[in-house]
């Protein structure tokens, strides 16, 4: 805890997982602080359905921030394999392990901690022009308050992928992360699926913008649509129903800011940047741009002007790496209906490499049984590491 010039004032806008984290954080660090967070929304509302992490992400929040994960890990749904479904025949690839949490129970267990620590919480509050404060965070997600104050100054450019996706829900198990792509009498589909809590699983859908468009599922109504869908997916889901949460059919977008702060304001999370779905957690993102946020204002004494331009240029060279990884991930999945031409061992070798960061040596020491199989049919990986 800092104990000298710790009267930080402290606005946080945004009541996800990173906002929450954020307000903890500071009052640990700058225990007399006033630490305010605004959320529009109610405390118990929340949009889509479980939140994963891979064991990689795990492992980095144990080293930099071990009391949130001891927080949590007691409400993770583990697994250590992902299932690649391709024509009917799932090809397990071992060694990639992945962790997951029902998003409500996430936020649940966040905000205890964070009215234990003495933030004030404001709920079913809408800010209209920003308050005075010190230092203002954004972590208000892709549709920022923040950000849309002076989108200029944060250099933010913004395209969008072309497929098609919207997220559900399922009450069912699946025993791993599962990858699975099917021909449906429209076109082909791809759905990420994963328990996050016991009888409940999330149940990603994901098409081309061709096949969204020319199949006329656009133009029926949500339970029409939820009845077809679970149709195409009816080997999968067992009989049960898709279930919706404000679960609009849309494109990715890539979001970047050049500039991460302008004057006492920062932004964190997919207010900042956006991460495609494919490769990892948006919210694991966004709480390691919070840890590294608040140890900036730490190792600057609360120092503002000096915290926010430290925070970009340690955590931009990381972060810019994995974004990169994730658009590798997304355009490999923009041509996901030509890839299913190969067969399914050929097709989830190229699946486990999209994001070209697994070398051949890598790929074996993190899956040896899948490296195995390969082997066994005269496959071998041809990426090499940058």
């Amino acid at each position: 805890s800092v104990n000298e010039g710790d009267a930080l004032k402290v606005v946080i806008v945004g009541g996800g997982p990173a906002g929450l984290l954020a307000a903890t954080l500071i009052k640990r660090c700058f225990s007399n602080a006033c630490v305010t967070l605004f959320e529009q929304n109610a405390a118990d509302a929340t949009f889509g359905f479980g939140v994963v992490f891979s064991d990689q992400a795990l492992d980095f929040l144990q080293r930099d921030e071990p009391q949130t994960v001891e927080l949590i890990a007691p409400h993770l749904m583990r697994w250590s394999d992902i299932t690649v479904v391709h024509r009917g025949i799932p090809v397990v690839i071992d060694g990639v392990g992945f962790c997951s949490i029902e998003r409500l129970a996430l936020l649940r267990l966040l905000q205890k901690r964070a009215e234990a620590s003495g933030v004030t919480l404001r709920y079913d509050t809408r800010i209209d022009e920003l308050p005075a404060a010190d230092l203002i965070i954004g972590a208000d997600g892709f549709n920022s308050r923040v950000r849309a104050e002076n989108p200029d100054a944060y250099g933010a450019t913004l395209s969008h992928f072309e497929n098609r996706f919207a997220w559900y829900g399922v009450d069912r198990n699946f025993d791993t992360l599962t990858q699975t792509f099917i021909d449906t009498p429209v076109g082909p589909m791809n759905a990420h699926h994963y328990s996050y809590a016991p009888g409940k699983s999330t149940f990603i859908i994901e098409t081309s913008d061709a096949t969204w468009r020319s199949s006329g599922l656009a133009d029926l109504p949500e339970p029409a649509l939820l009845q077809r869908l679970s149709g195409y997916f009816a080997a999968q889901l067992g009989g049960a129903m898709l279930q919706p949460n404000h679960s609009v059919w849309r494109q990715f977008p890539q979001l970047w800011c050049e500039r991460w702060h302008n004057k006492n304001c920062v932004l964190v999370g997919d207010a900042l940047h956006t991460a495609h779905f494919s490769i990892g957690s948006g919210t694991r993102l966004a709480m390691e741009d919070v840890i590294a946020l608040v140890a900036a204002l730490r190792d600057n004494g609360g120092r503002v002007e000096a915290a926010l331009p430290a925070f970009q240029a340690v955590r931009q060279p990381a972060l810019a790496s994995i974004i990169a990884a994730a658009n590798r991930s997304a355009q490999w999945y923009q041509q996901f209906g030509q890839h299913m031409s190969l067969e399914p061992w050929p097709f989830a070798l190229a699946y486990i490499q999209r994001a070209g960061r697994l070398s051949a040596d890598k790929l074996q020491a993190i899956a040896p049984a899948f490296s195995a199989g390969l082997s066994q049919r005269g496959l071998a990986p041809d990426y090499v590491a940058e």
